[in-house]
């Protein structure tokens, strides 16, 4: 075990992994392309459905079961029956992250807004809103925490899946490792995972401080929040009886 990891600290300290079409940073971004497209693709088909079917109350078993049969799905099971119609290359690998990206967005809207407080949204019916300004002005930002924590669980599934491009071709970190499994080099896989692994991390980081900007304090679920909006019991406080009066003697 010690040999594997000095072994990878050398690997990392190599000039030559990180120079050229094949170093480290020309991998990251080329993961970073293969992650980004299925995330926006998937944002744009999952946040107004989710909305939609949150808002109006229609459909909600259906949107629940889709989004947990599409969780279901082996991802090589599906990128490689892709690979048969399509052909190897980034569209078969597009499609299978867009697929795995839904179920968590999906989710995440539905369930931020349809858990909108009824009284707000009544309330926001009674001074006359439509239903569109009830949907964007009212539902999606006290939805928006829920919405990011699918976001935040979609990026990290991604990135840690999109290694799997390199099985049909694609390069990206995954080729770092699929590489290094080829010839059986340990030393390349364990740095490959870790790259992946780092780079989910990273992103889901930058995800938890984007959140803490856009989402108000009021609707974040952030532990220091709770601690804050939760404030320890006080003591009660304890009255001291007085002492009884004591009788005057009758005057004689």
């Amino acid at each position: 075990m010690g040999g594997l990891v000095s072994d990878v600290v050398a690997w990392f300290g190599d000039p030559t992994n990180w120079t050229g079409d094949a170093g480290v940073p020309n991998r990251v971004l080329e993961h970073l392309q293969y992650s980004v497209v299925p995330l926006l693709i998937a944002l744009l088909i999952a946040v107004p459905i989710g909305a939609a079917v949150g808002h109006t109350g229609r459909g909600g078993f259906a949107v629940v079961g889709i989004a947990n049969g599409m969780r279901s799905l082996p991802e090589l099971g599906v990128l490689c029956l892709l690979v048969i119609f399509t052909g190897v290359g980034l569209l078969p690998v597009t499609i299978a992250l867009v697929i795995l990206a839904i179920p968590p967005l999906l989710a995440g809207t539905y369930a931020g807004v349809s858990n909108v407080d009824r009284a707000v949204v009544d309330a926001a019916r009674g001074v006359g809103m439509t239903e569109r300004e009830i949907l964007t002005k009212v539902e999606l930002p006290n939805a928006l925490p829920l919405i990011i924590g699918g976001l935040r669980t979609a990026t990290l599934q991604v990135i840690a899946t999109a290694a799997i491009a390199a099985f049909v071709g694609v390069d990206g970190l995954g080729r770092i490792l699929f590489s290094g499994l080829a010839v059986r080099d340990y030393t390349r896989m364990a740095a490959g995972a870790l790259l992946i692994a780092a780079l989910a991390l990273l992103i889901d980081a930058a995800l938890a401080g984007l959140q803490r900007l856009i989402v108000s304090p009021g609707l974040r679920t952030d532990r220091s929040t709770r601690r804050r909006a939760v404030a320890p019991p006080t003591e009660p406080t304890r009255l001291t009886p007085s002492p009884a009066p004591e009788p005057e003697l009758a005057r004689t």
